[in-house]
């Protein structure tokens, strides 16, 4: 019987002993674990990314002036030109045939003027004649009236004439100009980049639309042409640095500067709710790969701003509350009013300090940041103990003041 109820109290014992345990390691597991580190000088760089085409910085986009069928193509696509290099002939019959108009034309208006002048010579004379009988009072005056009027119509007439040989021989020109334009010559050195058209296709003519027949391209200096968003455009300068990735050359980083920053926004679908305002930026690319061609995809990093040595924490780290919710558990007015300011939005920008085991709110004001870093101005000092994890944690369970476990041991996930 004492064995029996020896047995009995053991048991109690061990229940009542692993229900204390139970109970002990749930109150333990109740407070939230996170992750600390050390507030740390680092380098961080602020980059602002963008993404589009690679371009050949020099290009130009060879068009016909006039319309016409193409009777002659002298180039194929990747072709090298030099400036001055023949590369398009055009049909140009109904183009001479209106040079050949046009010069008959100046000869008929010529020939017109030339008999006017002599018809408003001849009456210069008869005027004189009739001028000198009167002043000797062989004519009368009337006479004199109908010969002066009749000698400034000549001059009329011959002035009139002298415009229309001017019309003409302007008409002349631009037939000729015309006809000079059927026939296309390169306005660069460089390579033929892209070929949109055959022999025997017509050429619509620039002044209709754009109908670009052929395009020659500098391929020694390529650029990447980016669209960079609205609220990024106010930080990127001439001059900054950049990385470019392209698509098609997996692994390799090019570098590059910007050199020129559109002032008006790309025009977009105007009236559309999700229309997305962007600026094109060109950087020009160092030491371009031989590999690089136009139309390429390419994303580029255009490094904005540097601190070599900014106070700084995980960007995770930061987090936002309200003023309510800086309330601390402990705090027996009940009110952060002394302590932090909100922002317009009603928020306050903070990072967790380790005090006492506990995670306290510390406002703080951030500067630049990196993809992982963010520079804090104020608020916190180098060698602090600040929460770095989990984000679930930072980001929505702790509260100014609650009481944290420490786990360093391995990196914990949201």
């Amino acid at each position: 019987m004492k064995k029996k109820y020896l047995w009995i109290g053991a048991a109690v014992v061990i229940v009542g002993g692993a229900a204390f345990a139970i109970t002990s390691n749930s109150n333990k597991e109740q407070l939230p674990e996170v992750q600390t580190a050390k507030v740390e000088h680092r380098k961080i760089i602020q980059k602002v990314n963008a993404t589009g085409k690679i371009q050949p910085k020099t290009q130009v986009k060879i068009s016909a002036d006039v319309s016409g069928k193409i009777v002659a193509l002298h180039v194929d696509e990747g072709d090298w030109v030099e400036a001055g290099q023949l590369l398009v002939e055009l049909d140009g019959e109904r183009y001479q045939a209106e040079v050949e108009s046009a010069e008959a034309n100046v000869r008929s208006v010529q020939a017109n003027a030339k008999l006017v002048r002599e018809n408003m010579l001849k009456t210069e004379k008869e005027f004189d004649r009739a001028h000198e009988l009167v002043s000797r009072k062989l004519e009368s005056q009337s006479t004199l009236d109908t010969m002066d009027a009749a000698y400034r119509v000549e001059i009329a007439r011959y002035e009139s004439t002298q415009d229309q040989v001017e019309q003409a021989k302007a008409a002349l020109k631009q037939a000729r100009d015309s006809l000079a334009k059927t026939i296309i010559y390169s306005p660069m050195a460089g390579t033929i980049s892209d070929l949109n058209k055959e022999k025997g296709e017509i050429a619509i003519g620039s002044q209709f639309q754009e109908d670009v027949i052929m395009i020659v391209a500098d391929l020694s200096e390529m650029e990447a042409q980016v669209n960079v968003d609205e609220n990024d455009i106010v930080a990127i300068k001439i001059g900054q640095v950049a990385e470019i990735e392209v698509d098609a050359l997996q692994g390799e980083t090019l570098l590059g500067t910007v050199y020129e920053i559109a002032n008006s926004a790309n025009s977009g679908i105007s009236g559309s709710a999700d229309q997305k305002i962007e600026f094109e930026v060109r950087i020009a690319i160092n030491d371009a790969d031989a590999a690089l061609r136009p139309g390429m995809t390419a994303s580029a990093d255009v490094f904005t701003k540097t601190n070599e040595s900014a106070v700084s924490v995980p960007i995770q780290s930061v987090a936002v509350r309200t003023m309510d919710q800086l309330v601390a558990k402990d705090d027996n007015d009940s009110s952060a009013s002394d302590k932090y300011v909100a922002d317009k939005d009603g928020f306050v920008e903070i990072v967790f300090s380790i005090e006492n085991g506990k995670a306290v709110a510390r406002q703080v004001k951030t500067g630049i940041q990196s993809d992982s870093f963010i520079e804090i101005l104020s608020g916190v000092d180098v060698a602090e103990e600040i929460v770095t994890g989990s984000y679930r944690a930072i980001s929505r369970d702790l509260g100014n003041g609650s009481k944290v476990t420490i786990n360093n041991s391995e990196e914990k996930e949201g």
